[in-house]
């Protein structure tokens, strides 16, 4: 089991079930969510993911279609996203929220497209 809790630590979650497809995401949306070239997230079955404390400080965004981003209203750590068409019953985790130790079997790049122009030189 991991669990994990935002940078305030207000919000603290557990995963029933081991993470699984990680992936660094270069979209624009992801990149303007964390400030950052690219977020990285694995997914759980939605049932798997069990929120512990701070339910009621996560505020919700739509980004785009059916896409809900959720992230604490305290600190502004985003903590998932859901609402895919082709996996409804699934959620992905910002992975730097874990504050259990994890190992990644591998890790896939999307959205290359929009990849950061400043990484391209790394």
């Amino acid at each position: 089991m991991h669990s994990g809790s935002c940078l305030c630590g207000a919000v603290s979650f557990c995963l029933l079930s081991g993470p699984r497809a990680v992936t660094n995401c270069h979209c624009r949306m992801c990149q303007k969510q964390h400030g950052a070239a690219f977020a990285t997230y694995a997914n759980v079955p939605r049932a798997d993911l069990e929120y512990l404390a701070g339910q009621k400080l996560l505020t919700s965004y739509n980004s785009s279609g059916s896409i809900v981003r959720r992230f604490c209203s305290g600190c502004g750590s985003n903590i998932e996203w859901s609402g895919s068409e082709k996996f409804p019953d699934w959620v992905s985790i910002a992975v730097a929220l874990l504050d259990t130790s994890f190992e990644s079997k591998g890790i896939k790049d999307v959205h290359l497209e929009s990849r950061a122009c400043w990484l391209l030189n790394s």
